[in-house]
């Protein structure tokens, strides 16, 4: 009797831990905040301004995303944030302070390899594309006073993204995630003040880190 309860207890455990672990089929929800950093490389405001260039700030935000576990070591992941970012004047246009600010809307979508989906530490890489959708583009009142009333519009971008990550179990469902990626976002911004239209080319290529919690499913 003492061998069946032991074996009783051993298979529970088992059955309790590999509960823990990420399979095929599952989805996991990851709800993070997290810092967006422009290594943003801007060419000058042209024709009008030569000399003349942006930077862009930096932002956090909540960030939501969805894994669907293809195999028990590969994961497709759907990354959705939407991040507000300041633009400040630099070269000759420092003056200005703000010139502008826009909304950035960039869904991600990545393949992952987990390296040790039975374990308590899970980490991950992957690789896939970014779409950023730009809207609420707004010229600010520095801007404005210096060349008139100005209409910007910044065009979408679609580029690719690498990321690396880790998974830290909490329960059977629960665990705390650890994330950072870095998205090609390259894009032109237009502005047109009164007959007048300038171009300005901006590499945002942000470093998205971000920290967070999840459920799988």
């Amino acid at each position: 009797m003492r061998n069946f309860y032991t074996s009783a207890a051993l298979a529970s455990a088992a059955l309790l831990s590999a509960s823990a672990q990420a399979e095929q089929g599952d989805v996991l929800i990851r709800a993070r905040a997290i810092w967006v950093a422009p290594t943003d490389n801007a060419s000058d405001v042209l024709p009008a301004f030569p000399g003349g260039s942006v930077e862009v700030e930096n932002a956090v935000v909540p960030e939501l995303d969805f894994t669907y576990f293809l195999t028990n070591n590969l994961g497709a992941e759907l990354i959705l944030a939407t991040s507000p970012h300041d633009l400040h004047g630099a070269g000759v246009l420092a003056g200005l302070g703000e010139v502008a600010d826009v909304m950035a809307l960039p869904p991600t979508l990545t393949l992952q390899y987990h390296f040790n989906p039975n374990g308590k530490v899970r980490p991950y890489a992957g690789a896939g594309v970014n779409y950023t959708i730009f809207y609420d583009e707004d010229a600010s009142s520095s801007l404005i006073g210096a060349v008139g009333p100005t209409a910007i519009d910044v065009d979408d971008s679609f580029g690719v993204a690498f990321q690396l990550g880790v998974d830290f179990e909490l329960s059977d469902r629960w665990f705390l995630n650890a994330d950072i990626k870095y998205i090609q976002i390259d894009t032109t911004a237009t502005l047109t003040s009164g007959g007048a239209i300038n171009t300005i080319q901006v590499d945002l290529d942000p470093i998205v880190a971000g920290i967070g919690v999840g459920m799988r499913f």
